[in-house]
C-alpha cells in the first residue's frame, strides 16, 4: 500500500482525515442471534484482536459492554430497545434516515477525551443481501470495520475481505497489515492530520514478510 492508499482509507467524504483506534479492551455483547452464530462472532473478535495485538475483556469498568452488536430484520426494532435512545443521541431521526436509504448496516462510535474509541454500536439489518453471506464472512467484516475508525468511504469500492482459491473468505493482507501497524504501541490512538498515513506506511514497511 502506498501512503496515498492509506490516507484514502481514513479521509472522509468531507475531505477531513480522521483516524482513531480503541483505547481500552473491547468488551462485546451481541443481540438477536442464535448461540451458534454468537460463537462465530466471538471468534471473529478474537481473531482480529490477535491480529492487532489489542485485548478483549468480559466487561468494561465504565460501560459494562462497550461494543454492542444488534442483528435485526427491521430498523423499527431498535426503537423498542430499552434506553437505547439514551445511548444513541438522535436515535429516532437516525432510524428514519436509515429506513429512507434502505441501509442494511450502520455503526456509531463514541470516543474518550484523547480521541480514542471507547464504544461502538453496530446495527445490522439482515436484508436479502446480507442473508446470503456466510456468518463467518459477515462477522469478520463487521469486526474489521469497528476495530478502527475508517473513512465512511473506505470500503465502498472494495471490501476489506478477499477470497482464496479454495473459496475461503479472509482479511486482505494489506488491510491486516494496516491494522497491525495502527495498533503498534508507538502509534497514537487518534490523529487528524494526513501525515499520520506516512507513519502508518513506515510501520507497514517494518513488518516481517511472513506476517
Amino acid at each position: 500500500m502506498t501512503p496515498e492508499d492509506i490516507e484514502a482509507l481514513f479521509t472522509r467524504a468531507d475531505g477531513s482525515y480522521v483516524f482513531a483506534r480503541w483505547g481500552r479492551p473491547i468488551a462485546p455483547i451481541v443481540f438477536g442471534v442464535e448461540d451458534r452464530t454468537l460463537s462465530t462472532i466471538k471468534g471473529a473478535f478474537e481473531a482480529v484482536m490477535a491480529l492487532s495485538g489489542h485485548k478483549m475483556a468480559e466487561t468494561d469498568p465504565e460501560l459494562g459492554s462497550n461494543t454492542m452488536v444488534f442483528f435485526l430484520r427491521d430498523w423499527d426494532e431498535l426503537a423498542a430497545v430499552p434506553d437505547l435512545d439514551r445511548l444513541i443521541e438522535g436515535l429516532a431521526p437516525l432510524l428514519e434516515r436509515l429506513k429512507s436509504i434502505e441501509a442494511n448496516q450502520y455503526r456509531v462510535f463514541r470516543f474518550d477525551e484523547a480521541g480514542a474509541i471507547k464504544a461502538c454500536f453496530i446495527f445490522i439489518r439482515m436484508d436479502d443481501e446480507l442473508s446470503q453471506l456466510p456468518a463467518e464472512t459477515l462477522a469478520l467484516s463487521q469486526v474489521v470495520q469497528s476495530v478502527l475508525l475508517w473513512s465512511d468511504l473506505a470500503f465502498t469500492k472494495r471490501s476489506a475481505l478477499g477470497q482464496l482459491d479454495d473459496g475461503r473468505v479472509v482479511l486482505r493482507p494489506e488491510i491486516a497489515g494496516l491494522i497491525r501497524a495502527a495498533y503498534d504501541p508507538v502509534m497514537p490512538s487518534f490523529a487528524d492530520v494526513p501525515s499520520h498515513a506516512l507513519r502508518l506506511h513506515a510501520r507497514l514497511s517494518t513488518q516481517a514478510p511472513s506476517q
